[in-house]
């Protein structure tokens, strides 16, 4: 396997699986706890997903040959509006995590080495690739940290619950001793 595909498949495993912390936490929600805050100030899982989905068809719309900073994103009025439903927000979710899984699939050999633009600023496809990745990361985790504050004691663990690393290691490796 090449670099390329290698580096592909790696990042394409690392969203599909920030994608699947998002929507397990999703599926732990009702309509009205998407919109929780704990303050006015603070954003709510929605609005923090209206935000990802705007960042997502602007940077990978077109990923290849457009700035990544569209000229039709109002980054601004992300923060406002949120969706009041969570149907609603998740057929955004799906669009945004489709433009980007599209435009990853598109990558190949022959364009690896195009330079792409963020806000007239030129990134190889590897670093506008990671800045996406560790942009994503952070908002999973904030909306995988609200969730897990409205849910409190109901709450079903994205990974190992507490105190069950011994077990899911004997499950895994066949002992318990494994770190």
């Amino acid at each position: 396997m090449s670099f390329h595909e290698n580096y592909i498949k790696s990042v394409l495993f690392e969203f599909r699986r920030y994608k699947t912390m998002g929507d397990k936490t999703f599926d732990q929600l009702s309509d009205k706890e998407i919109l929780w805050k704990l303050k006015d100030t603070d954003n709510s899982i929605s609005i923090i997903v209206k935000h990802m989905v705007g960042n997502m068809l602007s940077r990978w719309t077109n990923f290849l040959t457009e700035d990544g900073e569209k000229n039709w994103r109002n980054r601004d009025m992300e923060f406002e509006g949120e969706y009041q439903s969570k149907a609603e927000m998740l057929i955004a979710w799906e669009k945004g995590w489709n433009c980007l899984f599209n435009a990853l699939e598109s990558i190949n050999a022959s364009n690896f080495d195009t330079k792409v633009n963020i806000r007239s600023e030129q990134h190889t496809i590897i670093e506008a690739v990671n800045r996406q990745l560790a942009h994503y990361a952070g908002h999973v985790g904030q909306i995988v940290f609200v969730g897990r504050m409205i849910k409190g004691s109901d709450w079903v663990s994205l990974s190992i619950p507490k105190g069950g690393s011994k077990d899911f290691n004997k499950k895994m490796f066949g002992s318990s001793n494994s770190a």
